[in-house]
């Protein structure tokens, strides 16, 4: 039984992608040869890539807005350097709302001053810092659009005159924002887009090489635009399977269409969330993520019983990250309606049986 997965990531994939991307693992569309092992200059791949390129933009709106799409490697981990390593000339500011901002924030203070605009923590990060001031003079303004750990997600972003950089690992192509007002964006694919092994970078350029450092070129932005996402070989699998997540979602009617489906699983994992007594969300209501719902039992010695329902009901990756506890339910894009009417019926379960 293929199970309902909640995993926070590798995430769970649409079954019609999974099953292609499998066949052409043996076979690229009746080339003789395996995806894995065709060269990534062939026509072949190089077409997989110009077409996983162009429908970036074409999902997020931004064709012909002068923004450059790359596939890359190393997560979103990396590129809390290399934004750094290519923007960071004196001073760029942060906003703190949880481990991954603050992992960024580590790395950024190698190259130069970081100023910490807002924070969440004193209140464990459960929700969305508001009402700050950005200070003027900023190389940029750095945030994480949606927090994993914590569950809490901006619906709103700030403006001012700093360029404005997103870490969108855990929510891009899951709502619809204006990606306009970001000048560069970055996503692990593990999430809504793919398999582990390639991250997105949509960036305008113009915002590029501003700093004084000399920048390694396996890090250098520029190099890679000028080499069209290829300066040294690309993940093929990573990128492929990428690229056919994005055609399904293109045919599904695009990021409003999904973003429809994700506001009734959001609606009905929340609800039951309210109005189970044996259960409380951790993330403030207004903020609270679509993508990942945290939550705790309101009675810890139930946690033995509802483990075991909700095991037993087939569902995968619950439990809440290891530096928090409590439950977490992913809920990324190909997860269905179905798993997360399971989930729900489970919890009403535990309040009947409690």
């Amino acid at each position: 039984m293929k199970k309902h997965n909640f995993s926070a990531g590798p995430c769970i994939l649409p079954e019609s992608v999974m099953k292609k991307a499998a066949e052409a693992v043996v076979e690229l569309d009746g080339s003789g040869l395996s995806l894995i092992e065709i060269s990534h200059r062939s026509p072949a791949f190089v077409d997989i890539m110009e077409r996983a390129r162009s429908l970036v933009l074409e999902l997020m709106q931004l064709e012909g807005k002068g923004y450059e799409v790359l596939f890359l490697q190393g997560g979103a981990s990396l590129e809390f350097l290399m934004v750094a390593y290519n923007l960071l000339e004196k001073r760029a500011g942060y906003i703190n709302t949880g481990t991954w901002s603050d992992k960024a924030i580590k790395e950024a203070r190698i190259f130069g001053e970081v100023v910490e605009v807002a924070s969440s923590g004193e209140s464990g990060f459960n929700h969305i810092p508001k009402g700050f001031d950005i200070p003027a003079g900023l190389d940029y303004l750095h945030l994480t659009s949606n927090n994993t750990i914590f569950g809490t997600q901006f619906k709103d972003f700030p403006k001012g005159d700093a360029p404005l950089i997103a870490d969108m690992s855990s929510d891009i192509f899951s709502r619809v924002i204006d990606y306009s007002q970001f000048d560069l964006i970055y996503a692990g694919a593990q999430k809504n887009m793919g398999p582990a092994g390639t991250t997105l970078v949509v960036v305008k350029p113009e915002v590029l090489g501003r700093v004084s450092r000399k920048i390694p070129s396996m890090l250098d932005y520029q190099v890679h635009i000028a080499k069209d996402s290829m300066f040294n070989t690309p993940p093929v699998f990573a990128v492929y399977t990428s690229l056919l997540t994005l055609e399904w979602l293109r045919d599904l009617g695009g990021v409003a269409a999904i973003e429809e489906q994700n506001e009734k699983k959001a609606k009905l994992l929340y609800s039951e969330v309210d109005l189970n007594p044996l259960f409380e969300g951790y993330a403030a209501k207004e903020d609270r993520s679509l993508m990942n719902a945290t939550f705790n039992l309101t009675r810890p010695e139930l946690k033995e019983t509802f483990d075991a329902m909700w095991k037993e009901a087939g569902i995968n990756g619950l439990n809440g990250h290891r530096s928090v506890g409590g439950y977490r339910a992913s809920m990324y894009n190909a997860l269905p309606l179905e798993s997360v009417g399971v989930l729900v019926d489970v919890m009403s379960d535990l309040e009947r049986k409690a």
